[in-house]
């Protein structure tokens, strides 16, 4: 097995690495800024017009369908048309069906308009950590993957702050969102940012790109699951405990701020230290920490305390993952594998929220459990695949 693929290539003009990391991250927080805010918006609309859970359920799946068909030609994709036209055009396509949805008379229509939403943000998330990742150094790799997930993570706390501030009503949150997506396309097309260039991957099966990168792959799922988890249980297991309503939804801020936070000293310690070592140990840290909820939520600040850490520990395992994976593989296997990331962290989400929730239904501390288990079993793979990424 060929430890690299064919490489990317770039003509750069003197600065045009620091704008290109500049555009780069600026679109994934505005991709993660877009997607948090259509979701629970599009979810509430439907809830007005007096669909059932299960429609709204039905018409959420339709993003990951999106991310399922967009996956299986990205690489392709990427290689035809090159990263920077890919993201434009993907940015155009989530504008355009963002500001679509409140002039959609037939319910049928929005689970078009949200095929097309999973489809561009899928496009928009592979191709944004690929340059990444084609921009960086060996030295600095680990510290530009951390500033790119924190700024994954910044966009995503922010959406559902917009939306407190514009509301879910009529057609502004819409033109809003779209206007953001837009606001990307500003930085991507500068002609003073160089774009490389990815050669297809030889082999375009996803079976292939799972045995090159099981670990990672393993890692988009544990984060998808533990996420989607946290989202649904974390405010409901606190309440259960006696904490109120308030304190308990805040929760999931203060973990998302540690998440944004710790990623950069994480980076750091990536760029110093062996990256596999630091995988495992954030692994275990995160399954300890989780191990440890049951003790801390008894306390408000040993709480809070402890969930910042973790947040940051356990975003990490992601970022220091995808770290290991732009260095060992290069070009079209690296779209390739990022493209496939995107239905483990589909089958990710799925069985999270299902495997937390009969957790809770068999124990109190149910989603702690779970999510010390979940953590626990990846740290024992990660020791176990040493030689894979």
């Amino acid at each position: 097995m060929s430890e690299h693929s064919v490489g990317a290539a770039m003509d750069e003009p003197p600065g045009s690495s620091v704008l290109a990391r500049g555009a780069v991250i600026a679109t994934a927080m505005v991709f993660g800024l877009t997607y948090s805010l259509s979701a629970p918006l599009i979810a509430f609309d439907l809830a007005a017009m007096g669909l059932s859970e299960a429609v709204i359920g039905a018409n959420a799946a339709m993003h990951a369908v999106g991310v399922l068909v967009t996956a299986v030609v990205l690489p392709r994709l990427v290689a035809k048309l090159g990263p920077r036209r890919l993201i434009l055009m993907s940015i155009a396509l989530s504008a355009v069906t963002l500001a679509a949805f409140p002039y959609m008379p037939a319910i049928w229509m929005w689970f078009v308009l949200r095929l097309f939403l999973g489809m561009a943000a899928e496009a928009l998330f592979v191709t944004s950590e690929t340059w990444i990742n084609a921009l960086s150094t060996e030295s600095t790799r680990a510290r530009s993957m951390a500033a790119y997930t924190a700024a994954l993570s910044v966009g995503l706390a922010l959406g559902p702050i917009i939306l407190s501030l514009v509301g879910t009503e009529g057609v502004a949150p819409y033109l809003v969102g779209a206007a953001i997506a837009l606001t990307a396309a500003v930085f991507v097309a500068s002609p003073r940012v160089a774009a490389p260039h990815f050669d297809e991957p030889t082999v375009g099966n996803p079976v292939r790109f799972l045995r090159l990168a099981p670990l990672a792959l393993g890692a988009t799922m544990l984060n998808a699951a533990i996420e989607t988890a946290g989202l649904s249980f974390l405010a409901l297991y606190a309440i259960g405990l006696g904490w109120g309503e308030e304190h308990a939804t805040r929760l999931m801020s203060v973990m998302m701020i540690g998440a944004i936070v710790l990623q950069l000293p994480i980076g750091w310690l990536g760029d110093t230290m062996d990256r596999r070592r630091l995988v495992i140990l954030l692994a275990a840290a995160s399954a300890v920490g989780a191990a440890v909820w049951p003790l801390a939520l008894a306390s408000t600040f040993a709480t809070y305390a402890l969930l910042f850490v973790w947040g940051g520990a356990f975003v990490g395992i992601y970022t220091i993952m995808i770290t290991l994976v732009g260095s060992r593989f290069k070009g079209g296997d690296l779209v390739g594998i990022y493209a496939v990331s995107g239905l483990f962290w589909g089958l990710g989400a799925l069985v999270g929220p299902l495997g937390a929730g009969i957790a809770m239904q068999l124990h109190v501390h149910g989603l702690a459990i779970f999510a010390a288990l979940v953590c626990a079993t990846f740290a024992l793979a990660a020791l176990r695949l040493r030689g894979s990424s």
